[in-house]
C-alpha cells in the first residue's frame, strides 16, 4: 500500500480521518461505521481495523489514534448473527478472533473515545485500547451471560485486572450495564467527559501525546503492557532495557540537549 494510501480507501466498514497536529505528529481517528446494527464488530470490520492501524505504525507522520463509534454506539458487541450458527470446531477453524490478537501488536498509542452502548465485544475492544475517554452517558458491560456464553476477547483478564476480582465478578455474572462513573472511580476510563465532548477530549489527549518523543511514547506504551503479562521483576527488567535503548536515539539526544537549552525540543523519531 503507497504512503497515506490508506487515507484514500474506502473501507466497508469504518471511516478514517487524519487529524493534523500543527505542534507534532498528525492523529489517525477511525470511526467504527455500521450504524445499522450498533457498530456490531464483524470480522470484516476488525480486518479493515487492524490494517488501517498497522498503517499507522509505519507511517512516521501520525503519532497516536483515536478510535470511535457514533454517539448510539461505541460497538454494541461482536457480530452476533455471524457466529450464532458455528459449533466449537468450526470457531476454532475459522479463528475468528485473530484481529484481535494482532492489535495486541500495535506499537503507537490507542485511545478509545466511547459514547452510547460498549457492550460485549464493544467494551473488549476498548479495554483492548490503551486508554478511554467516555462520555457521561456511555454504558459499559460484558452481558454475554444473557447469551449462553463468556467474554471470549479478553474480557474475563483486562476487566479484572483493572477493576478487580469481586468487581469484575459481579459485572460479568450478572451481565449488568456499568455508567461510566462507577468505571471512571474503579480504574477502568482515563477520563469521563461531557457527552458533546468526549471525541474532543479524546483528541486532545491523542494531539498532546504527539508533542512527545514518538519512540519513547512507544517503548513507554511497552513497559506498561508489560506489567500486565509478567512477574514485576521481569517488568522492571524490561523497562530497564528500554529505559538503556532509548540512549542511542537521537531524541534522547536532542531531548537532554533542549532541556539544557531551556527550549523546545525537534523530534526526529530516531
Amino acid at each position: 500500500m503507497s504512503e497515506k494510501g490508506f487515507l484514500k480507501t474506502t473501507y466497508k466498514n469504518i471511516l478514517v480521518t487524519e487529524i493534523t497536529n500543527e505542534k507534532g505528529l498528525s492523529v489517525c481517528q477511525v470511526q467504527i461505521n455500521r450504524p445499522q446494527v450498533m457498530n456490531a464488530l464483524n470480522m470484516e470490520l476488525m480486518t479493515e481495523l487492524t490494517e488501517v492501524l498497522f498503517e499507522v505504525d509505519k507511517d512516521e507522520s501520525f503519532g497516536c489514534s483515536v478510535l470511535t463509534g457514533n454517539e448510539k454506539a461505541f460497538a454494541a458487541g461482536v457480530d452476533i448473527k455471524e457466529m450464532a450458527s458455528y459449533n466449537s470446531v468450526e470457531m476454532h477453524y475459522m479463528n475468528m478472533f485473530a484481529s484481535w490478537d494482532k492489535l495486541r501488536g500495535i506499537k503507537k498509542p490507542l485511545i478509545a473515545a466511547v459514547s452510547g452502548f460498549a457492550l460485549g465485544g464493544g467494551c473488549e475492544l476498548a479495554m483492548l485500547c490503551d486508554m478511554i475517554v467516555a462520555a457521561k452517558s456511555a454504558k459499559f458491560g460484558q452481558p454475554e451471560v444473557n447469551l449462553g456464553v463468556i467474554p471470549g476477547v479478553g474480557g474475563t483478564q483486562r476487566l479484572t485486572r483493572a477493576v478487580g476480582k469481586a468487581r469484575a465478578m459481579e459485572i460479568i455474572l450478572t451481565g449488568r450495564m456499568i455508567e461510566s462513573e462507577e468505571l471512571y472511580v474503579a480504574g477502568l476510563l482515563t477520563k469521563v467527559s461531557e457527552d458533546d465532548k468526549y471525541l474532543e477530549d479524546a483528541i486532545v489527549i491523542a494531539k498532546t501525546i504527539c508533542t512527545k518523543a514518538p519512540l519513547a511514547v512507544q517503548l513507554a506504551k511497552e513497559s506498561i503492557l508489560r506489567a500486565f503479562d509478567t512477574t514485576m521483576e521481569m517488568g522492571i527488567e524490561a523497562e530497564k532495557k528500554n529505559f538503556y535503548l532509548l540512549f542511542a536515539s537521537e531524541d534522547k539526544m536532542e531531548g537532554m540537549k533542549a532541556f539544557i537549552e531551556k527550549r523546545k525540543p525537534v523530534w526526529k523519531g530516531k
